[in-house]
Order: C-alpha cells, then structure tokens, then sequence
C-alpha cells in the first residue's frame, strides 16, 4: 500500500489524534499548574488555555474513534471542530506570548484588591510571601498586608512578596502554554486536511456497492 491509500491515511490521522490527546492533556496540566501556584485565577487568558486544551482532549477522541471505523459523519464533525479550535487555539497561544510583565501586575494588582482578607491569608500562607508589590503607589496596602500577614517567612524575617513569586510563575507557564499551544495549532490544519483525504477515499475492505 502506497502512503497516500487508505492504510496511510488512516494510521497517519489516528497518530497524529493520539498526540492531540496528549498536547490536550499538557495544555490541561499546565495551566493549572499555574493557574495554582502562580498566576492565581484572576488571567483569564489560563482559563482559555484550559477550554482549549479540554475541547482538543475531545475532539481528538472523537477523531480517533471516527479515523479507527472510517466513520463519515464523525470525520466531518471532527473537520468542522478542528478547525474553529485551531482558530481559538492561536488565539489564546498568541495572547499568552505577547502578555508582558506589565500586563501581567495589573491583572495582579486588580485581583488582589477584590480578594478578601481570609483569601489573601491563604494565598500567602501557601506561597511563603506577605504583600503583594511593594511599590510607592500600592505601600499603604502593603503596609497593612505585611501587618496581617501570618506566612512562616514573617517569622524569619526573610519575606518576598507575593506579587514577585506569582510572576515568576505567570511568566514560565505562560511562555510554555504559547510556544506548545501555538506550534501544535499548526499541526491541526494538518489534521482537518487529513482528515477530508480520508474521509473521501474508499476502503478496500468495504462492500464496493457501499458508499465509501
């Protein structure tokens, strides 16, 4: 069999469905990664990453499926879907790579003063900082944040804020979750042509009579 019949075309899309399911999975993994220890919930860029990579985990699965029993009308959702999540993949990866430090502080700054004195406590406890920037702007804040704040470091005198820990954090995750997210959106426009190639070509094993 050539690798253009029907076995090639076949094996080549449930490969490449195989590592859509694991890119969906990092995607996932990522994100809340540092959604967790590092970007807090407030960018919702993270939330994007991980809609993205779950609808990527389903429609790989579906693909899979269709590409295994050369199923027509779950090939052709799988084309459809494909495409708009690349659209929303490059998208969200573009955005995760051109999110600046700057951008990254305000998003920081503005969840910060909406949180309440019992969240900023636990957030602190679990990174080990007190505050969150100590700028002149926001010092009246970060006076009263250091005068509460029961983080182990107090103790030794030794604190970082908040604010430097969590970027340190956004920054990693999202220069991963952009450069991942938009080299595999590429792979995808590879899979939607695969799989009208497929979809169209006749199984051999098939009755001749059946429609492909």
């Amino acid at each position: 069999m050539v690798c253009g019949g029907f076995t090639c075309s076949k094996n080549a899309l449930c490969s490449l469905n195989v590592v859509y399911i694991l890119v969906g999975l990092l995607l996932i993994g990522v994100a809340a990664w540092g959604k967790e220890f590092g970007i807090v919930s407030s960018i919702h860029i993270i939330g994007g990453v991980i809609a993205v990579g779950f609808f990527l985990l389903l429609i790989a699965i579906v693909g899979l499926i269709g590409a295994i029993h050369h199923h027509q009308v779950m090939l052709f959702f799988y084309m459809i879907i494909l495409f708009l999540v690349f659209l929303v993949q490059f998208g969200v990866s573009c955005s995760c790579l051109a999110m600046n430090q700057g951008q990254q502080e305000k998003l920081l700054n503005s969840t910060w003063s909406l949180m309440s004195n019992n969240t900023k406590g636990e957030l602190e406890r679990q990174l080990d900082c007190c505050g969150l920037f100590n700028t002149t702007l926001g010092q009246p804040q970060f006076t009263k944040d250091m005068f509460s704040c029961t983080a182990a470091c107090k103790g030794r005198d030794n604190c970082y804020t908040c604010g430097d820990k969590m970027l340190q954090h956004a920054t990693e995750a999202l220069k991963i979750l952009g450069g991942v997210g938009l080299f595999f959106s590429f792979t995808e426009i590879l899979g939607v042509w695969l799989a009208v190639r497929y979809r169209n070509q006749k199984d051999p094993r098939a009755n001749p009579s059946a429609f492909l």
